[in-house]
């Protein structure tokens, strides 16, 4: 059994769950009509909370599937964190009066870290998880579709000054591809930010990659692909 908190990922377009590799939303597979059927799933296995992505919220910039998220809130009792598409004090508490236990936010923290701030300051630092998605170190915006010059390391030291407490991290080239996630960049924003809980994101393909993680320190590993293709049994870890 691991230590390591697993978080399986339910990714949404038109109320679909999908999975896309590297971010290509021309690369999109669909796993299941029902969101809801496959968080039940999840709960059964013993999970006790869930990734919940609005990808087309996030390509949009608007909160779309929120439906889903109240669906799965109301009809399971799992703890859910939510992002995609959030930009506004309307958005965040429309998603917790839907249910969402914690608001997962991205794109907003670089464009708006004001009022990302004030959400901080607002709900708690536990209530919100700031989501950096990263090519080559530097962080993308906008449904991965835009790469910004902005280090994440630099990132993550002005978001940890500002009292985030909790950070997930997704290296895109290694999303949906199964071949293993960023073992070494997670090392090292462990080493630099001890005190900050890293959630590792992407590429995860195997037990074996779960346990590494474990050993480096992050705290928890949210993982999608390898779940829906049968490469990782969920009750293998939390028997």
């Amino acid at each position: 059994m691991a230590m390591i908190e697993l978080i399986p990922a339910i990714d949404i377009i038109e109320g679909k769950c999908v999975r896309l590799s590297q971010g290509d939303y021309a690369k999109k597979t669909i796993y299941d009509e029902n969101p809801l059927e496959v968080a039940k799933k999840f709960e059964g296995a013993g999970i006790k909370r869930v990734h919940l992505v609005d990808l087309d919220g996030a390509r949009t910039g608007q909160v779309v599937n929120i439906r889903v998220l109240d669906s799965i809130a109301n009809k399971t009792s799992l703890k859910l964190d939510f992002g995609g598409g959030i930009k506004s004090d309307k958005d965040i508490d429309r998603i917790f009066n839907a249910g969402a236990f914690i608001a997962t936010i991205g794109s907003l923290a670089v464009k708006k870290p004001v009022l990302f701030h004030s959400w901080i300051e607002k709900y708690g630092a536990e209530k919100i998880l700031l989501g950096a998605d990263v090519k080559d170190e530097k962080i993308a915006i906008n449904g991965w579709s835009e790469k910004t010059e902005i280090s994440i390391f630099d990132f993550i030291k002005q978001n940890a000054e500002a009292g985030v407490k909790t950070i997930f991290c997704t290296d895109i080239s290694k999303d949906g591809m199964l071949e293993g996630p960023s073992t070494e960049l997670y090392q090292k924003i462990i080493e630099k930010f001890p005190r900050v809980n890293l959630i590792a994101s992407g590429g995860v393909s195997s037990p074996n990659d779960i346990y590494k993680l474990e050993e480096i320190g992050c705290k928890a590993v949210i993982i999608g692909k390898a779940i829906y293709e049968g490469k990782l049994k969920l009750a293998d870890f939390l028997s």
